[in-house]
Protein backbone atom coordinates (compact mmCIF):
# COMPACT_ATOMS: atom_id res chain seq x y z
CA UNK A 1 0.00 0.00 0.00
CA UNK A 2 1.28 3.49 -0.92
CA UNK A 3 2.18 6.03 1.78
CA UNK A 4 0.32 9.10 1.87
CA UNK A 5 2.18 11.89 1.18
CA UNK A 6 1.49 15.14 2.58
CA UNK A 7 1.26 16.69 -0.86
CA UNK A 8 -1.75 13.86 -1.25
CA UNK A 9 -2.88 15.01 1.57
CA UNK A 10 -3.15 18.59 0.89
CA UNK A 11 -5.06 17.77 -2.23
CA UNK A 12 -7.65 15.99 -0.26
CA UNK A 13 -8.32 18.50 2.09
CA UNK A 14 -8.25 21.56 -1.10
CA UNK A 15 -10.72 19.46 -2.84
CA UNK A 16 -12.56 18.33 0.13
CA UNK A 17 -12.50 22.74 0.56
CA UNK A 18 -14.20 23.00 -2.85
CA UNK A 19 -16.76 21.19 -2.58
CA UNK A 20 -17.52 22.64 0.71
CA UNK A 21 -17.71 26.39 -0.76
CA UNK A 22 -19.91 25.09 -3.72
CA UNK A 23 -22.11 23.90 -0.93
CA UNK A 24 -22.15 26.94 0.68
CA UNK A 25 -22.68 28.88 -2.83
CA UNK A 26 -26.41 27.12 -3.07
CA UNK A 27 -29.25 27.87 -1.05
CA UNK A 28 -32.40 26.41 -0.18
CA UNK A 29 -35.08 27.24 -2.71
CA UNK A 30 -32.68 27.76 -5.62
CA UNK A 31 -33.33 26.62 -8.61
CA UNK A 32 -30.80 24.37 -9.99
CA UNK A 33 -29.96 22.27 -13.09
CA UNK A 34 -28.41 18.26 -12.69
CA UNK A 35 -28.21 15.26 -14.40
CA UNK A 36 -30.25 12.14 -13.64
CA UNK A 37 -27.32 9.40 -12.61
CA UNK A 38 -29.65 6.99 -10.94
CA UNK A 39 -33.17 5.80 -10.43
CA UNK A 40 -34.74 3.22 -8.06
CA UNK A 41 -38.24 2.72 -7.02
CA UNK A 42 -38.49 5.08 -4.47
CA UNK A 43 -36.01 7.63 -5.69
CA UNK A 44 -33.53 9.66 -8.08
CA UNK A 45 -30.31 10.72 -7.85
CA UNK A 46 -28.83 14.13 -9.72
CA UNK A 47 -25.26 14.70 -10.81
CA UNK A 48 -25.04 18.43 -9.81
CA UNK A 49 -21.39 19.24 -10.70
CA UNK A 50 -19.25 20.94 -8.21
CA UNK A 51 -22.33 20.96 -5.94
CA UNK A 52 -22.11 17.05 -5.57
CA UNK A 53 -24.94 14.98 -5.38
CA UNK A 54 -28.78 15.68 -5.29
CA UNK A 55 -31.68 13.69 -4.48
CA UNK A 56 -35.66 13.13 -4.98
CA UNK A 57 -37.03 10.80 -2.14
CA UNK A 58 -39.90 10.62 0.04
CA UNK A 59 -42.67 13.11 -0.29
CA UNK A 60 -41.24 14.90 -3.31
CA UNK A 61 -41.05 11.74 -5.22
CA UNK A 62 -44.43 10.80 -4.97
CA UNK A 63 -45.56 14.48 -5.50
CA UNK A 64 -43.99 13.93 -8.97
CA UNK A 65 -44.05 10.24 -9.80
CA UNK A 66 -45.99 10.88 -12.68
CA UNK A 67 -43.52 13.59 -14.23
CA UNK A 68 -40.37 11.40 -13.20
CA UNK A 69 -41.52 8.44 -15.37
CA UNK A 70 -41.12 10.01 -18.01
CA UNK A 71 -37.49 10.58 -17.59
CA UNK A 72 -34.22 8.76 -18.22
CA UNK A 73 -30.80 8.63 -17.39
CA UNK A 74 -28.84 11.34 -18.49
CA UNK A 75 -31.85 13.43 -18.57
CA UNK A 76 -31.22 17.19 -17.44
CA UNK A 77 -34.16 18.53 -15.26
CA UNK A 78 -34.33 21.60 -13.62
CA UNK A 79 -35.15 20.98 -9.36
CA UNK A 80 -35.66 23.16 -6.45
CA UNK A 81 -33.20 22.48 -3.68
CA UNK A 82 -34.97 21.65 -0.21
CA UNK A 83 -32.08 21.05 2.18
CA UNK A 84 -28.17 21.87 1.61
CA UNK A 85 -27.46 18.54 3.07
CA UNK A 86 -29.46 15.89 4.44
CA UNK A 87 -28.20 12.77 6.77
CA UNK A 88 -27.08 10.91 4.16
CA UNK A 89 -24.54 13.48 2.25
CA UNK A 90 -27.26 14.88 -0.28
CA UNK A 91 -28.76 17.86 -1.52
CA UNK A 92 -32.43 17.13 -1.19
CA UNK A 93 -34.52 18.11 -4.63
CA UNK A 94 -37.90 18.76 -5.28
CA UNK A 95 -39.02 18.63 -8.98
CA UNK A 96 -42.51 19.94 -8.63
CA UNK A 97 -41.39 22.93 -6.49
CA UNK A 98 -39.31 24.06 -9.55
CA UNK A 99 -41.75 23.26 -11.67
CA UNK A 100 -44.16 25.32 -10.04
CA UNK A 101 -41.82 28.32 -9.81
CA UNK A 102 -40.38 27.99 -13.34
CA UNK A 103 -44.25 28.40 -14.17
CA UNK A 104 -44.66 31.41 -11.94
CA UNK A 105 -41.53 33.05 -14.09
CA UNK A 106 -43.14 32.32 -17.50
CA UNK A 107 -46.64 33.70 -16.05
CA UNK A 108 -44.95 36.95 -14.65
CA UNK A 109 -43.33 37.35 -18.80
CA UNK A 110 -46.75 36.52 -20.04
CA UNK A 111 -47.82 39.71 -17.93
CA UNK A 112 -45.18 41.81 -19.16
CA UNK A 113 -45.49 40.94 -22.69
CA UNK A 114 -49.47 41.40 -22.67
CA UNK A 115 -49.58 37.69 -24.08
CA UNK A 116 -52.83 36.78 -24.82
CA UNK A 117 -53.71 32.94 -23.64
CA UNK A 118 -56.69 30.61 -24.10
CA UNK A 119 -57.91 29.32 -21.08
CA UNK A 120 -60.57 26.93 -20.01
CA UNK A 121 -63.39 27.54 -17.95
CA UNK A 122 -63.36 25.23 -15.51
CA UNK A 123 -65.64 26.55 -12.65
CA UNK A 124 -67.65 29.41 -11.87
CA UNK A 125 -68.90 31.58 -8.95
CA UNK A 126 -70.62 34.26 -8.15
CA UNK A 127 -67.69 36.68 -8.24
CA UNK A 128 -66.60 35.41 -11.45
CA UNK A 129 -64.73 32.59 -13.43
CA UNK A 130 -62.36 29.73 -12.86
CA UNK A 131 -59.73 28.67 -14.88
CA UNK A 132 -56.16 27.15 -15.14
CA UNK A 133 -52.52 28.07 -16.93
CA UNK A 134 -50.14 25.21 -16.69
CA UNK A 135 -51.27 23.86 -13.70
CA UNK A 136 -51.54 27.52 -11.70
CA UNK A 137 -55.03 27.89 -10.69
CA UNK A 138 -56.57 31.28 -12.06
CA UNK A 139 -59.26 33.69 -11.15
CA UNK A 140 -61.29 35.86 -14.10
CA UNK A 141 -63.86 38.18 -11.78
CA UNK A 142 -66.54 39.19 -13.36
CA UNK A 143 -65.49 42.95 -13.71
CA UNK A 144 -62.60 41.82 -15.95
CA UNK A 145 -64.92 39.81 -18.26
CA UNK A 146 -65.65 41.65 -21.79
CA UNK A 147 -68.70 43.92 -22.75
CA UNK A 148 -69.56 41.21 -24.87
CA UNK A 149 -69.70 38.51 -22.07
CA UNK A 150 -70.65 40.56 -18.77
CA UNK A 151 -73.55 39.42 -17.26
CA UNK A 152 -76.60 41.77 -17.85
CA UNK A 153 -78.86 40.49 -14.87
CA UNK A 154 -81.68 43.08 -14.22
CA UNK A 155 -82.43 43.51 -10.96
CA UNK A 156 -78.57 42.11 -9.88
CA UNK A 157 -79.80 38.59 -8.70
CA UNK A 158 -76.95 36.85 -7.83
CA UNK A 159 -78.73 33.44 -8.76
CA UNK A 160 -79.24 34.45 -12.28
CA UNK A 161 -75.64 36.06 -12.39
CA UNK A 162 -74.10 32.75 -11.36
CA UNK A 163 -76.26 30.89 -13.84
CA UNK A 164 -75.51 33.47 -16.76
CA UNK A 165 -71.68 32.33 -15.63
CA UNK A 166 -72.13 28.80 -15.59
CA UNK A 167 -72.71 28.96 -19.24
CA UNK A 168 -68.96 29.34 -19.74
CA UNK A 169 -67.83 26.29 -18.30
CA UNK A 170 -65.89 24.15 -20.12
CA UNK A 171 -65.72 27.09 -23.10
CA UNK A 172 -62.01 28.85 -23.70
CA UNK A 173 -61.84 32.40 -23.40
CA UNK A 174 -58.73 34.51 -24.76
CA UNK A 175 -57.29 36.10 -21.71
CA UNK A 176 -54.40 38.36 -20.40
CA UNK A 177 -53.06 38.04 -16.84
CA UNK A 178 -54.50 41.01 -14.92
CA UNK A 179 -52.44 40.49 -11.53
CA UNK A 180 -50.58 38.36 -10.00
CA UNK A 181 -48.49 36.81 -6.72
CA UNK A 182 -46.63 33.73 -6.49
CA UNK A 183 -46.53 34.06 -2.56
CA UNK A 184 -50.02 34.15 -2.05
CA UNK A 185 -50.44 31.59 -5.25
CA UNK A 186 -52.88 34.54 -6.70
CA UNK A 187 -53.22 34.55 -10.57
CA UNK A 188 -55.78 37.00 -11.95
CA UNK A 189 -57.07 36.85 -15.24
CA UNK A 190 -58.68 39.52 -17.53
CA UNK A 191 -60.91 39.17 -20.92
CA UNK A 192 -61.21 43.01 -20.77
CA UNK A 193 -57.73 43.99 -20.92
CA UNK A 194 -57.24 42.64 -24.58
CA UNK A 195 -59.91 44.82 -25.49
CA UNK A 196 -58.39 48.19 -23.90
CA UNK A 197 -55.75 49.01 -26.26
CA UNK A 198 -58.36 49.03 -28.98
CA UNK A 199 -61.13 51.04 -26.92
CA UNK A 200 -58.79 53.40 -26.39
CA UNK A 201 -58.00 53.97 -29.73
CA UNK A 202 -61.76 54.24 -30.30
CA UNK A 203 -62.55 56.46 -27.80
CA UNK A 204 -60.12 59.12 -29.44
CA UNK A 205 -62.91 59.81 -31.46
CA UNK A 206 -64.63 61.27 -28.69
CA UNK A 207 -65.17 63.91 -26.36
CA UNK A 208 -66.99 64.72 -23.14
CA UNK A 209 -70.12 66.61 -24.25
CA UNK A 210 -70.41 64.31 -27.28
CA UNK A 211 -73.76 63.00 -27.64
CA UNK A 212 -74.15 60.01 -29.46
CA UNK A 213 -77.04 57.37 -30.30
CA UNK A 214 -77.38 53.57 -29.65
CA UNK A 215 -79.65 50.79 -28.05
CA UNK A 216 -79.89 49.75 -24.55
CA UNK A 217 -77.97 46.31 -24.75
CA UNK A 218 -78.17 45.46 -20.89
CA UNK A 219 -80.29 46.78 -17.79
CA UNK A 220 -79.10 45.85 -13.83
CA UNK A 221 -79.54 47.10 -10.56
CA UNK A 222 -76.92 49.91 -11.11
CA UNK A 223 -78.01 51.64 -14.65
CA UNK A 224 -77.89 50.37 -17.81
CA UNK A 225 -75.62 49.40 -20.91
CA UNK A 226 -75.70 50.31 -24.13
CA UNK A 227 -73.47 50.02 -27.52
CA UNK A 228 -73.35 53.01 -29.79
CA UNK A 229 -71.87 53.74 -32.70
CA UNK A 230 -70.81 57.42 -33.97
CA UNK A 231 -72.88 59.38 -36.79
CA UNK A 232 -71.38 57.72 -40.14
CA UNK A 233 -70.15 60.90 -41.14
CA UNK A 234 -68.10 61.20 -38.53
CA UNK A 235 -66.69 57.07 -38.60
CA UNK A 236 -63.21 57.01 -38.41
CA UNK A 237 -60.62 54.56 -38.89
CA UNK A 238 -61.02 51.52 -35.99
CA UNK A 239 -64.09 53.15 -34.63
CA UNK A 240 -66.51 50.98 -37.12
CA UNK A 241 -66.70 48.17 -33.86
CA UNK A 242 -69.68 49.53 -31.37
CA UNK A 243 -68.33 50.62 -27.87
CA UNK A 244 -70.22 49.48 -24.88
CA UNK A 245 -70.93 52.62 -21.77
CA UNK A 246 -72.45 52.68 -18.98
CA UNK A 247 -76.01 54.64 -17.95
CA UNK A 248 -75.54 54.72 -14.62
CA UNK A 249 -78.34 54.77 -12.24
CA UNK A 250 -78.24 58.18 -10.99
CA UNK A 251 -77.74 59.47 -15.22
CA UNK A 252 -81.17 57.86 -16.11
CA UNK A 253 -83.61 60.28 -15.02
CA UNK A 254 -83.60 63.15 -12.51
CA UNK A 255 -86.33 61.36 -10.02
CA UNK A 256 -85.57 58.92 -7.74
CA UNK A 257 -85.25 55.39 -9.43
CA UNK A 258 -85.36 52.05 -7.62
CA UNK A 259 -85.50 49.67 -10.93
CA UNK A 260 -83.58 50.88 -14.15
CA UNK A 261 -85.62 49.00 -15.85
CA UNK A 262 -88.61 51.11 -15.03
CA UNK A 263 -86.89 53.63 -17.42
CA UNK A 264 -85.18 52.05 -20.28
CA UNK A 265 -85.78 48.50 -21.92
CA UNK A 266 -83.10 46.05 -23.43
CA UNK A 267 -83.28 46.60 -27.06
CA UNK A 268 -84.74 50.63 -26.77
CA UNK A 269 -82.91 53.17 -28.98
CA UNK A 270 -81.70 56.25 -27.10
CA UNK A 271 -79.38 59.47 -27.43
CA UNK A 272 -76.94 59.93 -24.46
CA UNK A 273 -74.62 62.23 -23.33
CA UNK A 274 -70.71 61.78 -22.64
CA UNK A 275 -70.16 62.72 -19.22
CA UNK A 276 -66.23 61.55 -18.63
CA UNK A 277 -63.94 59.86 -20.73
CA UNK A 278 -60.94 57.21 -18.31
CA UNK A 279 -58.73 55.25 -20.04
CA UNK A 280 -61.04 52.34 -21.66
CA UNK A 281 -64.34 53.59 -19.80
CA UNK A 282 -66.59 55.86 -20.54
CA UNK A 283 -69.53 57.07 -18.92
CA UNK A 284 -73.03 58.39 -20.19
CA UNK A 285 -75.92 60.50 -19.32
CA UNK A 286 -79.97 60.26 -20.17
CA UNK A 287 -80.73 62.83 -17.73
CA UNK A 288 -78.40 65.63 -19.34
CA UNK A 289 -80.49 65.65 -22.34
CA UNK A 290 -83.36 66.15 -20.16
CA UNK A 291 -85.02 69.40 -18.52
CA UNK A 292 -83.45 70.00 -15.06
CA UNK A 293 -85.90 70.81 -12.82
CA UNK A 294 -83.54 72.62 -10.79
CA UNK A 295 -83.85 75.25 -12.82
CA UNK A 296 -87.22 76.19 -12.37
CA UNK A 297 -87.07 75.46 -8.82
CA UNK A 298 -86.59 79.08 -7.47
CA UNK A 299 -90.04 80.18 -9.01
CA UNK A 300 -92.14 77.16 -6.81
CA UNK A 301 -90.48 77.13 -3.78
CA UNK A 302 -88.33 80.11 -1.73
CA UNK A 303 -86.41 80.33 1.55
CA UNK A 304 -88.80 79.74 4.47
CA UNK A 305 -91.76 77.94 2.82
CA UNK A 306 -92.86 75.06 4.20
CA UNK A 307 -93.71 71.75 2.22
CA UNK A 308 -94.59 68.30 2.83
CA UNK A 309 -91.88 65.41 1.89
CA UNK A 310 -91.73 62.29 2.09
CA UNK A 311 -88.29 60.39 3.78
CA UNK A 312 -86.57 58.00 1.15
CA UNK A 313 -83.49 57.38 2.72
CA UNK A 314 -80.93 58.35 5.69
CA UNK A 315 -77.48 58.66 5.74
CA UNK A 316 -74.47 59.85 8.10
CA UNK A 317 -75.49 63.40 7.08
CA UNK A 318 -78.95 63.19 7.83
CA UNK A 319 -82.60 62.59 5.84
CA UNK A 320 -83.36 62.69 2.00
CA UNK A 321 -86.70 64.34 1.48
CA UNK A 322 -88.39 63.84 -1.55
CA UNK A 323 -90.33 67.28 -2.41
CA UNK A 324 -91.39 66.16 -5.93
CA UNK A 325 -90.47 63.15 -8.26
CA UNK A 326 -87.34 64.96 -9.44
CA UNK A 327 -86.32 67.32 -6.28
CA UNK A 328 -85.03 65.91 -3.20
CA UNK A 329 -83.68 67.66 -0.50
CA UNK A 330 -81.73 66.91 3.04
CA UNK A 331 -82.78 67.25 6.29
CA UNK A 332 -79.40 67.66 8.04
CA UNK A 333 -78.48 65.56 11.22
CA UNK A 334 -77.55 68.57 13.35
CA UNK A 335 -81.87 69.29 13.23
CA UNK A 336 -82.39 66.05 15.28
CA UNK A 337 -79.24 65.91 17.42
CA UNK A 338 -78.55 62.26 16.88
CA UNK A 339 -78.89 59.68 14.55
CA UNK A 340 -80.65 57.53 16.85
CA UNK A 341 -82.81 60.54 17.48
CA UNK A 342 -83.30 61.36 13.31
CA UNK A 343 -84.40 57.39 13.00
CA UNK A 344 -86.95 57.96 16.16
CA UNK A 345 -88.50 60.65 14.77
CA UNK A 346 -88.98 60.16 11.06
CA UNK A 347 -89.16 56.78 9.42
CA UNK A 348 -88.31 56.11 5.96
CA UNK A 349 -91.47 56.09 3.86
CA UNK A 350 -93.48 58.61 6.02
CA UNK A 351 -94.35 62.20 4.49
CA UNK A 352 -93.88 65.50 7.24
CA UNK A 353 -94.14 69.07 7.09
CA UNK A 354 -90.65 70.42 6.28
CA UNK A 355 -89.25 73.98 6.34
CA UNK A 356 -86.67 75.28 3.51
CA UNK A 357 -83.94 76.78 4.77
CA UNK A 358 -81.62 77.55 1.76
CA UNK A 359 -82.14 76.82 -2.22
CA UNK A 360 -79.14 76.35 -4.39
CA UNK A 361 -79.89 75.38 -8.11
CA UNK A 362 -77.03 75.42 -9.41
CA UNK A 363 -75.37 73.01 -7.09
CA UNK A 364 -78.94 70.98 -7.11
CA UNK A 365 -79.07 71.25 -3.34
CA UNK A 366 -82.03 71.50 -0.74
CA UNK A 367 -81.49 72.29 2.76
CA UNK A 368 -84.43 71.91 5.19
CA UNK A 369 -85.75 71.13 8.83
CA UNK A 370 -88.81 69.02 10.37
CA UNK A 371 -91.68 71.54 10.66
CA UNK A 372 -92.87 72.34 14.53
CA UNK A 373 -96.33 70.80 14.93
CA UNK A 374 -99.03 73.53 15.17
Amino acid sequence: MEKTTERDTLITKKTASQAELAIKSLRVGEIIEGKIIGKDRSAVYLDLGPQGTGIIYGREFYIAKGQLKDLNIDDNVFTKIMDLENEAGYIELSLSGASKEITWDQLKQMKEKGEEISVKILGANKGGLLAEIAGIRGFLPISQLSPEHYPKVEGGDSAKILKELQKFISKELSVRIFDLDEREEKLILSERAKETERIKEVLKNYKVGDIVEGEISGVTDFGAFIKFLPPASEVKEGASEPLEGLIHISELDWKIIEDPAAIVKVGEKVKVKIIDINNDKISLSLKALKKDPWMEVESKYKKGDKVLGKVTKFNPFGAFIQITPEIQGLCHISEFGTKIKMEETVKIGESHNFQILEIRPEEHRMSLRLAEKE
